[in-house]
């Protein structure tokens, strides 16, 4: 949870201008550079490997999720409630939540009831293997599956806006509302992951962004 506050102000500082020093924590600061990726968005789009969908072989259950990963007894659809709410939340036994208020920028509408939430994955699971999952591992499809390092990889929306969106990629589909914000964290998670986009995928998020702030992309990778 700590990791997407720090993302998030890390961005926020970026795209004011404003310069960001950070503490070495462990790495080399050869090795810390060679993991993270900034440009344009515009550049960003372009930057992305080019490659056809592949759907053969899919299947949800290859990526593990909603997983336990620091044992605090919080799914990772409940850590996201948790970082998101805009009011507090009260975590209860076995992770219940009482409390909270969430707002889902799909559609710009607030929701009390965790229930009427779903955690989107920003790129679907299936949108995932297509552009180049399938050729990784279970471990490396769990760690998509269930990133909390990255703010922009897993999103609280109104549950029936998210079934509306199911698999489908910006070719296909988009929100209601802040579309430039949500191309932007499309491309950061297409980038953070190594994934490809395909011609209409590319063409999509161009014709969106050309109409949006030129803001700077920046991720750090993940693989």
């Amino acid at each position: 949870m700590l990791r997407r506050l720090v993302t998030a102000l890390v961005l926020t500082l970026l795209t004011s201008g404003s310069a960001v020093v950070l503490p070495a924590v462990g790495a080399a600061p050869a090795a810390a550079a060679a993991k993270q990726y900034s440009a344009p968005l515009s550049v960003a789009i372009g930057d992305l490997v080019g490659a056809s969908e592949v759907r053969t072989g899919y299947s949800r259950t290859l990526f593990k999720h909603w997983t336990d990963a620091d044992g605090d007894g919080c799914s990772t659809r409940n850590e996201v409630l948790i970082a998101e709410a805009d009011d507090p939340v009260t975590v209860g036994s076995g992770c219940s939540l009482t409390g909270g208020r969430w707002f889902s920028y799909y559609d710009g509408v607030s929701w009390t009831d965790p229930s009427d939430v779903d955690i989107d994955h920003m790129v679907p699971l299936a949108e995932a293997w297509d552009s180049g999952a399938s050729g990784w591992s279970s471990t490396t499809r769990e760690a998509f599956a269930n990133d909390l390092d990255d703010y922009r990889s897993l999103v609280g929306v109104t549950d029936n806006v998210n079934q509306s969106k199911s698999d489908q990629d910006p070719a296909d589909w988009l929100p209601a509302q802040r579309v430039c914000r949500y191309v932007r964290e499309w491309v950061a998670v297409k980038h953070r992951w190594r994934l490809s986009v395909d011609a209409a995928e590319r063409s999509a998020l161009s014709s969106v962004a050309s109409g949006c702030s030129d803001t700077t992309i920046t991720v750090t990778l993940a693989r």
